[in-house]
């Protein structure tokens, strides 16, 4: 897994590419996130869109990414899930614990 932060409209945006299965790489994000949340921003959104598959490590990696979020009084939501990814958020039932939206566009209006 790789990731990457941008700011689109005063949003950070951690953008996660490929196979997401917890690690070294998970912990990588964690820390970015933590860091991202410490500086003072309340709303976070990770973008999906490239991301291949998950396993449970790397839906534990987003549970913990919105505990963290919501224990700082924030939000995090998901943008662009593949059909992959939006099957195994159903699946697990996490599909009502995420606000998941199709479009970065969708995910940065859905905070207003």
């Amino acid at each position: 897994m790789k990731h990457a932060l941008t700011m689109k409209n005063g949003i950070p945006v951690f953008e996660l590419k490929g196979k997401i299965m917890g690690g070294p790489e998970a912990n990588a994000f964690h820390e970015e996130l933590k860091k991202t949340v410490a500086g003072g921003q309340r709303k976070i959104i990770i973008d999906l869109g490239e991301v291949e598959w998950m396993n449970s490590s790397g839906l534990g990696m987003l549970i913990s990414a919105l505990t963290t979020v919501k224990n700082a009084g924030g939000d995090l939501k998901l943008a662009r899930a593949t059909e992959k990814i939006t099957s195994l958020l159903v699946i697990t039932k996490l599909s009502s614990v995420f606000d998941s939206q199709p479009t970065l566009e969708a995910t940065i209006a859905a905070f207003k």
